[in-house]
């Protein structure tokens, strides 16, 4: 018998994560469209424009939790460039992005964000540090 889901269980299971679907289809499309396919694919980080119209540019850093469950963390570090390229002014850090049983694993997690993730993650960090300086 048919089911309506296309198949011959009436019970799939669970609904497919979206978001890793999507990933996984703009990965085979654009394989430079997460952060790790951008390494790839440029051999150089990705840069972007922040909200304070500024230059930047991404790395992924992790460090160890002291959580058995997460036991590492990846976040994004943002390099503010000055605006002739000639060095780093400053950097700003996102909030906790991937974890890992690993570093390696934590790491690998964070280079599946999209480049549109990595952005927001950089303008939630400019926000953040506008609202610590006017305190």
């Amino acid at each position: 018998m048919d089911w309506p889901n296309g198949s011959d269980d009436p019970d799939p299971g669970p609904p497919p994560d979206l978001v890793a679907v999507a990933r996984a289809a703009a990965a085979a499309e654009l394989p430079d469209l997460t952060l790790g396919g951008y390494l790839a694919e440029h051999l150089r980080p990705p840069a972007f424009l922040g909200i304070d119209g500024q230059p930047y540019s991404v790395d992924v850093d992790v460090e160890e939790t002291g959580d058995p469950d997460r036991p590492f963390v990846a976040f994004l570090l943002f390099l503010r460039w000055a605006a002739t390229a000639q060095g780093v002014l400053e950097h700003l850090e996102s909030g906790d992005v991937a974890w890992g049983r690993t570093p390696e694993e934590a790491r690998a997690a964070a280079l599946e964000l999209t480049l549109y993730e990595l952005k927001a993650e950089l303008d939630a960090a400019i926000r953040r540090r506008r609202a610590a300086l006017e305190e």
